[in-house]
């Protein structure tokens, strides 16, 4: 079933692959863009900001980054200098960042997707970890 939810994933992180397996559990298929291949332009990455309600600091990967070397940690850099450092370097940007009719989110952890879905769970789900997050009638577990 097509729709209009975008994921800006990165397959290496088990995060971004268990909101992309909690997307699909709910009958939908999202546009999935690898975005470390092909990173958002600047327009949309500030739109995608914007439309989240954080700010680009709030995005910003620390982990597994260049975050550390580049001083991003700095809290007189401007927005305009964490967004040039996250246009430089994608690896900075955090993910999963979802898309919906229903808004834009960063959903960590993965279980912020439920709330841009615009269907139901269609059965169990548990996350890569063994945490069972969805139970067999698709109601979230432990909510």
């Amino acid at each position: 079933m097509p729709t209009d939810i975008i994921v800006y994933h990165n397959p290496e992180c088990g995060t971004s692959r268990n909101t992309l397996g909690l997307i699909r559990n709910a009958g939908l298929e999202p546009h999935v863009i690898e975005y470390l291949k092909t990173p958002p332009s600047r327009a949309m990455l500030e739109s995608l900001i914007e439309r989240a309600g954080i700010s680009p600091r709030d995005l910003l990967r620390e982990k597994g980054t260049p975050y550390a070397n580049l001083n991003l940690g700095n809290p007189e850099l401007t927005n305009t200098q964490l967004i040039d450092a996250m246009m430089a370097h994608p690896v900075l940007i955090n993910r999963p960042l979802v898309v919906s009719p229903l808004g834009v989110k960063l959903c960590r952890p993965s279980e912020e997707v439920l709330s841009l879905l615009p269907t139901a769970q269609q059965g169990a789900f548990t996350k890569e970890d063994g945490e069972q997050v969805i139970d067999a009638s698709g109601k979230r577990v432990g909510a």
